[in-house]
């Protein structure tokens, strides 16, 4: 009864039928044999990928497909040795089955904690069951905030407005009078009552929706797009360079069979970018099991990613801001009202609701023991969020029948009314105030509201989560820009949100414009808005995306449903209505508004961190490309084995993406993944790829003798990992002692294969004498400096 938002209209009031034992529902006898025909609600609240599905989706891709081939070829041809990339690609795609899995039992396992329960009447009494638990014929019991889970017809409706706005776009709520049809996938907004499930399952209007909405995905996101485009440009690189290669190893060169296609699938396997799709899901999965252990519910993955991208967080104030509950702290009677019959009327008034809001369950506990309670309404008005008041009336001692009305006092009252100015003193104080008024009019007439005669005023405090002050300065200090919308006044809101450190303009949302652009920067100017109807939040979101605005949205009410939608992400908490939990792509399980900068700081790691690695992986494709077609122009042996880039891979690229990827990272997510990747790794992998051929020609001409492919492949490799080590040390940066020991370990690995002998052999690396070798280092000096003046200029020219 009193969420207090903004607006008033037509609403239509339905007398109370008098008392009734109501239909009894099922049986629990009619209840089996419907589950035993099969007549139950089977659409699992989360649809989460299958074990099989999984191992599928990571085993059988195509760069797989292409590396499995060339690894059973090579494993005939070759020593072991240069089979071991295939011995990595079978561990990296274990780790992603695992890492995904352990993530699937995290989701599914949430999901479960935070699933609605409707309620049902079986038996003549009222039960929760799981959504999948109603089977065809039950009755659904509902109320404010309820999501309708199956199709039906409505049985019982006492004041029921549902809205359909995601099924139909229609903003207004639909009166709901029973045998009238209810859709799965709308929500009651206002009154209650009860429908009978006509249609569940796979067969109900919503489920196919819902259940899609709800799968476990790491599909439709920035970050995943830009990588499927990536790896559309390498198909087509990969093509034609290696169709050369295998025709100049193979055919135009004349050594010995085994050599020639070790040395061709050497040159092919390093164009495949196989890792990069393996990190990005375990980054994805591991993020998904760390925000679980926080009790933090990610109904989208892509959630975590966008998120991050997130520049504009809307705030709902009233459990947000606020825990749910609240405290009634004082009564005010006006125009002389005698305070005993005050008491008497709000608990008439608290006793007619059946479903009583935060504010309604404040007085209900505030005044328990009043006489009005075993009061019969003859007719209600329940609480809407765009109405911002409720009322019921009684009959009289004298048989006379009085309207009562509880709400917002700016909308039940006129401007000039002296009962504001005393409101105004409240709201200051960051204070809720409820206005009891005698209505003047018959409550089921149009505008009851009007002419109605203060009464009292009903002082409310509400509790302020201790947690949400340090939320909002780590918004404030991370450049997120954060708006307070809510329904109640907006005096009141802005000094809550002055109490947490948040400072503004606070303004009536009832005096905002309606053309989309004037309230595009009315919004913008601001910071707190109250009096905000459930359309008008869903308008502002739609406003600040218009200005370019990423924008997140919390809340955790039925009025918040419509802009939860719309936003680019939507946060509910996990005491919230089924309506607002149901559209979110995150919930937050432990109703803590403090779990919001661990998702964002998740997000950030992922998307930071993955164009970190993905720019190595991609200078390795590039240089790969490069050397395959200079190859092939100057028909020569491919300069490496299978066994040497397989070394170059787990110390420049393999091992240091791993830790890279799951490191810390708070830098604000930037758009344009794939040119900010393609920017770096073009330059790089160019330059890289003619620097170690260059390398290789001049130790073509330095070294004759059997020996003479084996010293210049090694002055070869010498060159490669020195400049390779190079990307890696830029993209470590800014660097930190754990970052510094990476880079330096993975080179004194290196340096531990060059001087132990049985490491020389087994991996054929052996520099032979002084001048080629020190020519190779002094080739990748050039080349790095050469790469560090580029990649600067790319910055400055190419800015994303």
């Amino acid at each position: 009864m009193t969420n207090v938002d903004a607006g008033a209209g037509l609403d239509p009031v339905h007398p109370v039928a008098p008392p009734t034992t109501g239909p009894a529902g099922l049986t629990r006898a009619q209840v089996a044999e419907r589950v035993a025909r099969g007549e139950v609600n089977d659409v699992p609240v989360r649809s989460s990928r299958s074990l099989g599905e999984i191992v599928r989706a990571n085993v059988f891709t195509r760069f797989n497909a292409i590396i499995g081939v060339l690894w059973v070829v090579t494993l005939f041809v070759a020593p072991i040795q240069d089979s071991l990339f295939g011995f990595v690609i079978l561990a990296n795609t274990g780790i992603g089955i695992v890492q995904e899995w352990r993530a699937k039992r995290t989701l599914d396992s949430l999901a479960v904690i935070g699933e609605a329960r409707p309620a049902v009447r079986r038996d003549g009494r009222s039960v929760q069951v799981p959504t999948s638990g109603i089977v065809l014929g039950d009755l659904v019991e509902i109320g404010p905030g309820d999501k309708i889970v199956v199709d039906g017809v409505c049985a019982e409706a006492d004041g029921l407005e549902v809205d359909e706005s995601l099924l139909t776009g229609e903003a207004d709520p639909v009166v709901k009078h029973p045998g009238e049809q209810v859709m799965s996938g709308s929500f009651v907004v206002a009154g209650g009552g009860a429908f009978q499930a006509t249609k569940v399952g796979r067969e109900a209007y919503a489920a196919q929706l819902a259940e899609e909405a709800s799968r476990f995905t790491l599909v439709h996101s920035e970050l995943r797009s830009g990588i499927s485009t990536i790896l559309k440009y390498v198909t087509w690189m990969m093509v034609p360079a290696a169709l050369g290669l295998i025709v100049t190893q193979l055919v135009a060169r004349s050594n010995d069979f085994r050599g020639s296609v070790a040395r061709t699938i050497a040159g092919i396997i390093p164009m495949v970018p196989e890792g990069l799709v393996l990190l990005t899901s375990v980054a994805f999965a591991i993020g998904v099991i760390r925000l679980g252990r926080k009790q933090c519910l990610v109904q989208e993955l892509p959630a975590i990613e966008g998120l991050a991208r997130v520049d504009t967080v809307c705030l709902d104030k009233t459990g947000t801001l606020t825990e749910g509950g609240m405290d009634v702290t004082g009564l005010k009677p006006l125009n002389g009202a005698d305070e005993g019959r005050v008491r008497e009327v709000l608990a008439a008034l608290g006793a007619s609701d059946p479903r009583p809001n935060a504010s309604l369950q404040a007085i209900i506990d505030a005044y328990p023991d009043g006489h009005g309670q075993d009061r019969r309404p003859v007719s209600t008005l329940p609480f809407s969020s765009a109405r911002k008041y409720s009322g019921a009336a009684f009959e009289e001692d004298d048989g006379k029948v009085a309207g009562w009305l509880l709400g917002a006092p700016d909308v039940l009252l006129a401007p000039d009314d002296p009962a504001l100015a005393e409101t105004g003193r409240l709201n200051e104080q960051g204070l809720r105030v409820l206005l009891l008024a005698r209505a003047a009019r018959d409550l089921d007439g149009p505008d009851p509201a009007r002419g109605a005669r203060p009464v009292a005023l009903v002082v409310l405090e509400q509790r302020l989560r201790p947690d949400a002050a340090e939320t909002l300065r780590y918004f404030a200090d991370q450049d997120v820009q954060a708006k307070v919308i809510s329904g109640d006044n907006a005096v009141s809101v802005g000094a809550v949100a002055h109490k947490l450190g948040l400072t503004g303009k606070a303004v009536d949302a009832r005096r905002l414009p309606a053309d989309p652009a004037d309230l595009a920067k009315a919004v913008d100017r601001a910071t707190v808005f109250g009096r905000v109807t459930p359309q008008q939040k869903r308008e502002m979101v739609g406003a600040l995306q218009s200005e370019g605005r990423t924008v997140a949205m919390t809340g955790d009410g039925v009025n918040d449903v419509l802009a939860l939608k719309d936003a680019d992400i939507g946060v509910s908490m996990g005491s919230g209505s089924e309506a607002t939990r149901a559209v979110a792509q995150i919930v937050l399980l432990n109703n803590s508004f403090a779990t919001l900068p661990s998702v964002v700081a998740e997000g950030r790691r992922v998307i930071g961190n993955i164009t970190r690695v993905a720019t190595l992986f991609l200078v390795k494709t590039v240089y790969s490309v490069l050397l395959a077609l200079l190859v092939v122009c100057w028909q020569v042996e491919y300069p490496f084995l299978p066994r040497h880039l397989t070394l170059l891979s787990t110390l420049t690229i393999g091992v240091p993406a791993f830790f890279l990827a799951l490191a810390p990272n708070k830098e604000r997510a930037r758009p344009h993944f794939v040119r900010r990747v393609m920017r770096y790794s073009v330059p790089g992998g160019l330059l890289a790829g003619v620097a170690t051929f260059v390398t290789y020609l001049l130790a073509r001409h330095h070294y004759t003798g059997a020996g003479a492919l084996s010293a210049e492949t090694s002055a070869a490799t010498l060159t490669l990992f020195l400049i390779s080590m190079w990307v890696l040390a830029i993209i470590a940066r800014p660097y930190t002692w754990w970052r510094v020991a990476l880079v330096a370990a993975m080179g004194v690995a290196f340096l531990f294969v060059l001087t132990v002998p049985w490491l020389q052999d087994f991996f054929a690396l052996r520099l032979v004498g002084n001048v080629m070798p020190w020519t190779a280092v002094g080739v990748a000096v050039v080349a790095a400096a050469a790469l560090e003046l580029v990649w600067r200029w790319v910055g400055r020219r190419f800015p994303v």
